[in-house]
């Protein structure tokens, strides 16, 4: 079966953290893997008051001028040291492209309309740049392009990932399911173990816990009730990982009692176990209960260093 082409956006900003995206990258596909990396660059604009001022001296138009133009130079320099990064690393070079665009609506808004006219399979990013003060993604920047992208997926690498263990983070909702539908296509052809996983919801995400000591034997029915309603879900998120390419060997399921956190048990299974990437998707199951909505995986993203995060529509 011929291998379908996978592109990975990767904005870079020339700094070591950004670095950081190539070296996961690397960790998660290797140089023998067919993937298309595009390292993206977003040019600083000045603000149109300045750049549109039709009275400005000829001598300060040309300052403006030298300034844009040296813009453009280390704009090339930056994605010429990414590419080489990956060259070194065994990457073929016709697999990596580079490109810059001048700013135009923000950064976020202008990586996300750009990735998605080019259909890339995600969109890789750290969540800090060149500096504690002016950090190109940290922040307000990667939760915008989280709000910002409505179609191609958001990878977001938090400080040096060195496991290639990815978590897939399941309820049992149709969004779940593209989250898996995700990483079985890019994991396809890696040798990356991955794991299935779920936290049944306790009661006492339902109930106060003095309601609970009254009628302890609620809550072994709902454990009961709650695991056969999400194995038909980890039985079809592996089917659909195998029929992706992903070796059955490589994966596994795993079910625990949860807390009143669906985001710290999440953490709790990586951690504790060493993985490298969870993959979530952004919404679970709808109404009183959304496992992946809001919350979760913002608390999930603000604890996750160390670690990568997909986060899939």
């Amino acid at each position: 079966m011929t291998e379908l082409s996978k592109m990975v956006v990767v904005p870079v900003d020339g700094s070591e953290n950004a670095h950081r995206s190539l070296e996961y990258i690397d960790l998660i596909y290797g140089k023998d893997h067919n993937l298309e990396v595009t390292l993206k660059y977003v040019l600083p604009s000045l603000p149109p008051i300045l750049a549109d001022d039709r009275s400005m001296k000829r001598e300060t138009a040309m300052k403006l001028k030298t300034l844009e133009n040296k813009n453009i130079r280390m704009a090339e320099q930056i994605l010429s040291k990414a590419k080489n990064l990956l060259i070194k690393k065994g990457f073929k070079e016709d697999l990596v492209q580079t490109v810059s665009r001048k700013k135009d609506r923000g950064i976020a808004q202008d990586i996300c309309n750009w990735v998605e006219s080019k259909r890339a399979d995600a969109v890789l990013m750290t969540t800090r740049g060149r500096s504690r003060l002016e950090a190109f993604f940290m922040g307000e920047v990667s939760s915008k392009l989280l709000e910002y992208c409505r179609v191609c997926p958001v990878w977001i690498v938090e400080g040096t990932v060195t496991s290639n263990r990815v978590l897939i983070a399941i309820d049992n909702s149709e969004n779940a399911l593209r989250a898996v539908d995700h990483a079985g296509f890019m994991l396809s052809g890696t040798d990356c173990p991955v794991t299935i996983f779920h936290s049944m919801r306790h009661l006492r995400r339902f109930v106060p816990q003095e309601v609970l000591d009254e009628a302890p034997e609620l809550e072994e029915l709902w454990k009961t009730k709650a695991g056969q309603a999400i194995e038909p879900f980890m039985t079809k998120a592996k089917d659909m990982l195998v029929k992706a390419g992903v070796s059955e060997s490589q994966i596994s399921k795993k079910v625990v009692d949860g807390s009143r956190s669906a985001a710290s048990d999440i953490l709790e299974e990586a951690r504790n176990n060493e993985y490298g990437t969870i993959v979530m998707g952004r919404r679970g199951i709808s109404g009183v209960q959304e496992f992946f909505m809001g919350s979760v995986s913002s608390k999930v993203l603000q604890s996750s260093t160390g670690m990568a995060i997909w986060i899939v529509l």
